[in-house]
């Protein structure tokens, strides 16, 4: 992970002190601690109506041409499922309907330290899979024949709703 050097408040060097029985990122300057905190992503589950999941062939790096369920980072200002939905119409022109949050996990990441990532469920959906955004292809494939997926979170996503998810009624 890329270590801030600089506060974000007055432009001061960061050194580094103990704050709340921690080391920390503090700026000596205006006194600003500096808290590294994970970043939040979505990823989401999409099923067809023969059973089969939705995957992206990564378009760029981590994972380059690896599959993976669609999701990313959340923008400021969005909820985790507003960035689900904008995500999987970035990198698959569909419109879907959040059916439920099918949990969260937490992920190490060179670049972020820490990703937070909800996942989420979709059954409904309308448009034409095709990729765009950070997707080389988009294609479904029958649960029992999937390719190599570039990420542990997005595999646990996938055990969940494979292991019996079931929701009584949707969540946004």
């Amino acid at each position: 992970m890329v270590k801030k050097a600089f506060c974000r408040f007055c432009g001061s060097l960061l050194g580094e002190k103990h704050v709340e029985g921690r080391l920390r990122l503090h700026c000596d300057e205006c006194g600003l601690t500096n808290y590294q905190n994970p970043v939040p992503a979505s990823a989401l589950v999409v099923v067809d109506s023969r059973g089969r999941l939705l995957l992206v062939k990564r378009n760029v790096e981590p994972k380059i041409g690896m599959w993976c369920l669609p999701g990313g980072f959340m923008e400021i200002g969005e909820q985790p499922e507003e960035c689900a939905l904008r995500e999987l119409a970035e990198e698959t022109a569909l419109k879907g309907r959040i059916e439920g949050l099918l949990g969260l996990t937490s992920s190490s990441n060179s670049d972020y330290g820490t990703v937070l990532l909800m996942g989420y469920l979709v059954r409904e959906y309308s448009g034409e899979p095709a990729p765009g955004d950070d997707a080389q292809e988009v294609a479904f494939f029958p649960p029992d024949d999937l390719p190599e997926i570039a990420f542990d979170s997005h595999k646990r996503f996938v055990r969940i709703y494979l292991a019996g998810y079931r929701i009584e009624k949707p969540v946004y």
